[in-house]
């Protein structure tokens, strides 16, 4: 795996798959993605406006996100075949929070066409490696729905542990809908 990720951006690599940092040149990119896996995602992310699905309102959004990615309050990630250049999914870090809480949320989707292939387990891998080792962030949190046994079952590969249940936590697809909360600690968090 070749690593050149900083403070400030991510860049991994792991087989096939690349994991860096959204750049506000990504617009269409990430729109495209969003496009094509709009059906299949929509049971699983709260409803859209039209804005999400097109370049010129991912590219405002991006240079928000850059902002966020420089303060270090938050990272949005995609993931790439490093052999097409395709997008596959994202991953997400929000609500980073410093001293002394040391913790962020974690969000993510994968496309369609990239199901059962392992890809969002290794690309979650490097996220969490990245937040941990070169963040310092000592918690991360990740909610997921309770049918939604593909996102459990990879959280609990990485070590996630169930917390509890939220009870109408988010709005899904128009419906608020309960969720379970858990979390993977860093147990080689040191203070700096």
């Amino acid at each position: 795996m070749e690593r050149v990720s900083t403070p400030r951006n991510v860049y991994e690599q792991d087989e096939n798959i690349i994991l860096r940092t959204a750049e506000p040149t990504d617009g269409k990119l990430i729109s495209d993605y969003f496009i094509a896996n709009k059906d299949f995602l929509k049971p699983w992310e709260p409803s859209r406006e039209e804005a999400f699905y097109s370049e010129a309102g991912w590219t405002k959004r991006l240079i928000k996100l850059h902002e966020l990615h420089r303060m270090g309050l938050g990272y949005y990630l995609i993931i790439l075949d490093s052999e097409s250049g395709e997008m596959m999914g994202t991953v997400s870090f929000s609500n980073v929070s410093r001293f002394p809480f040391h913790a962020c949320n974690l969000g993510y989707s994968l496309a369609e066409n990239a199901q059962g292939k392992g890809v969002m387990t290794r690309a979650m891998r490097l996220a969490i490696k990245y937040m941990f080792s070169i963040q310092n962030v000592h918690r991360i949190m990740a909610a997921y729905l309770p049918r939604n046994h593909k996102s459990e079952a990879t959280l609990m590969r990485l070590g996630f542990k169930k917390e509890g249940m939220a009870k109408d936590y988010l709005l899904i697809d128009g419906v608020w809908e309960d969720h379970i909360l858990s979390s993977l600690v860093n147990d080689n968090w040191t203070s700096t």
